[in-house]
């Protein structure tokens, strides 16, 4: 799994490629953490539009993350296309709490909406 990280006014994208599971997780969790550690992260886009797959451990990972941007007062979206882990989202009624986007355009453009 690869995990890279950039400042976007006025959010951090997180841009996921591989597997999220067992194996792949605690590299996210590592890199999520390190990001909102930072001050000027309280909202963040994730992009797994490169993730074809995620189990139970990785949406573990997104919950944490999702719950600790929501008691910071921060906004999260995650960037998803049809696949595997939008009907993931779906199935376990998780699409009911998560934003998402359809590309890390729309999503930043939906922040800095709100921002303004």
């Amino acid at each position: 799994m690869v995990v890279k990280y950039w400042r976007e006014d006025p959010c951090t994208v997180v841009r996921v490629v591989g597997d999220l599971d067992v194996a792949g997780a605690p590299r996210l969790r590592a890199e999520l953490d390190h990001v909102l550690a930072r001050s000027d992260s309280a909202n963040v886009v994730i992009d797994l539009t490169e993730v074809p797959f995620c189990d139970s451990v990785g949406l573990g990972v997104l919950v944490g993350a999702f719950n600790h941007v929501h008691h910071s007062r921060g906004r999260m979206i995650l960037v998803l296309v049809d696949g595997m882990i939008s009907h993931l989202f779906t199935i376990t009624n998780l699409d009911r709490h998560f934003e998402t986007a359809s590309s890390i355009e729309e999503a930043c453009s939906a922040m800095s909406a709100a921002a303004a």
